[in-house]
C-alpha cells in the first residue's frame, strides 16, 4: 500500500447526500482533485444507480461506477434519530455538503442549508435541483425531461419535426461541472470571510447557459432555432458527410481551412467557386455545397480522408463508436483509462481530463461497496481524529 502525494483540495471533507448523476459527477470531481467525499447511502439499497443495468462490472452496474470513483460510502437512514445525529456529526466536520434531493427534503432530517450553518457556519452547502426551489420544486430533475422543456430537443434531431435526446445525460454533467465551479468559487470566497454559504444550480438554468449561441440567436436576436440534423446554422462545411466506407465529420471554420480542404479533395477550384468563396456564401449554397464535396468524399475510406486531410490543418475525422474513440485517444498518446483497485477487485474506468502539473489528479479508491466504509467512518466520527489516510 502507498500513500499518494497531497491532491490540490487535500484536506477537505465533503457530506455527499447525492445520487444518480449530476451531483455525484461534481463530487467525483472534488475526490479526483484530493478531497475526502464521504458518500451517505441508504442502507440496503444505496445510490439508485447501483441497480442501474445492464451492463455490469464484477456485479456493479457501469453506472454507478462512472461517478463513484475515490468516494467512501457510509450507510445511514435519515429517517432515524440515531443516523440523523451521525449525519449531523459529519457535516459539522465538512467544507462541503452537496445534495440532490427535491426541495424541502433535506429540511425533513434537519439537514436545510439553515439548520446545517447553525452547527458550521463555514460550510459550502451545494443544492442541485430539477428546476430550482420555486414554482419548479415540484417537478422531477431528469436529464431527458430537462433535454425537452429545456430546448435541447429542440435544435437535436435528423429533421425538422424529428427532436431527439443527446446520447448521453448531458445536462446531468453540463450541471455537476457548473456546480463544482460553484462550490470551488464558495471555497475560495470564504478564505476571505470566514464563512461558507448556499450554492444553488438547476438542470433548467444549465441547459439554457449551455445552448450558447443556440440561446442568445433567441434572446439578443429573437431567432428560434430548429432543428438542422448535423449541420451548423453558421458554419459550412461542419457536417458529417458519407465516405467510400464511414461516415465522417468536416469541421471547416474558416476560408483558409476551405482552400486546403478543397486541395486536399482534388478540387481546388471549388474555393474560387463565387458560390462558396466566403463563409456566408457557403451557408447560403450548403446543399450544392454538400453534393460537390459528397461527390469526392465517397471516392475514398474515412480513414484515407483523414489521413490526407489532416496534415493540411483540415478538421475533420470518422464517426467513431466508443471502442475507435478510446483507440484514437491511446493513438494521441492520451491517458483515457485508468485502473482503480487490485487484481479481481480493479475496475477500469475513464481518466479525468483535468491535468496539474504540481497537484494531479489521483486515484486512490475504486468505487465503494454500499456501506463498505461506515464502521471506519463512524470510528473517526465518535473521536476527535482526522479522517483516516488515503491509500489504495
Amino acid at each position: 500500500m502507498s500513500v499518494h502525494t497531497p491532491g490540490a483540495l487535500s484536506g477537505l471533507v465533503v457530506a455527499d447526500f447525492s445520487r444518480v448523476l449530476a451531483a455525484p459527477y461534481a463530487t467525483m470531481l472534488l475526490a479526483d482533485l484530493g478531497a475526502d467525499v464521504v458518500k451517505v447511502e441508504r442502507p440496503g439499497v444505496g445510490d439508485d444507480t447501483r441497480a442501474w443495468g445492464a451492463p455490469y462490472a464484477g456485479g456493479t452496474a457501469t453506472y454507478f461506477l462512472s461517478v463513484n470513483r475515490n468516494k467512501r460510502s457510509l450507510a445511514l437512514n435519515l429517517a432515524d434519530p440515531t443516523d440523523q445525529a451521525t449525519a449531523l456529526e459529519l457535516v459539522r466536520r465538512a467544507d462541503v455538503l452537496v445534495e440532490n434531493f427535491r426541495p424541502g427534503t433535506m429540511g425533513r432530517y434537519g439537514l436545510s442549508y439553515d439548520q446545517v450553518r447553525e452547527v458550521n457556519p463555514r460550510v459550502v452547502y451545494c443544492s442541485i435541483t430539477g428546476f430550482g426551489a420555486g414554482k419548479g420544486a415540484a417537478l422531477p430533475g431528469y436529464d431527458l425531461l430537462a433535454q425537452a422543456v429545456g430546448g435541447l430537443m429542440s435544435v437535436t434531431g435528423p429533421a425538422p419535426g424529428q427532436p431527439v435526446k443527446a446520447g448521453v445525460a448531458v445536462v446531468d454533467v453540463l450541471t455537476g461541472l457548473h456546480a463544482a465551479v460553484g462550490i470551488l468559487a464558495a471555497l475560495r470566497a470564504r478564505e476571505t470571510s470566514g464563512v461558507g454559504q448556499l450554492v444553488e444550480v438547476n438542470l433548467l438554468g444549465t441547459l439554457l447557459s449551455s445552448l450558447v449561441n443556440q440561446s442568445v440567436a433567441y434572446t439578443a436576436g429573437g431567432t428560434v432555432p430548429g432543428i438542422m440534423g448535423n449541420r451548423h446554422p453558421s458554419i459550412s462545411p461542419y457536417e458529417v458527410y458519407p465516405t467510400a466506407d464511414h461516415p465522417m465529420v468536416v469541421a471547416v471554420g474558416n476560408d483558409r481551412q476551405f482552400a486546403a480542404f478543397c486541395r486536399g479533395l482534388g478540387v481546388a477550384e471549388l474555393a474560387d467557386d463565387s458560390r462558396f468563396a466566403s463563409n456566408p456564401d457557403r451557408v447560403a449554397n450548403v446543399d450544392a455545397l454538400h453534393e460537390a464535396i459528397t461527390a469526392r468524399l465517397t471516392t475514398q475510406p474515412a480513414a484515407a480522408w483523414f489521413e490526407i486531410l489532416s496534415p493540411l490543418g483540415v478538421p475533420c475525422g470518422p464517426v467513431n463508436d466508443l471502442a475507435g474513440a478510446f483507440n484514437f485517444a491511446q493513438t494521441l498518446d492520451l491517458e483515457a483509462r485508468v485502473s482503480i483497485g487490485n487484481g479481481d477487485d480493479a475496475v477500469t474506468v475513464v481518466a479525468n481530463p483535468i491535468s496539474l502539473s504540481a497537484a494531479p489528479v489521483q486515484y486512490r479508491r475504486r468505487p465503494p461497496g454500499l456501506g463498505e466504509h461506515t464502521t471506519e467512518i463512524r470510528d473517526w466520527l465518535d473521536t476527535s481524529s482526522p479522517p483516516p489516510a488515503e491509500t489504495n
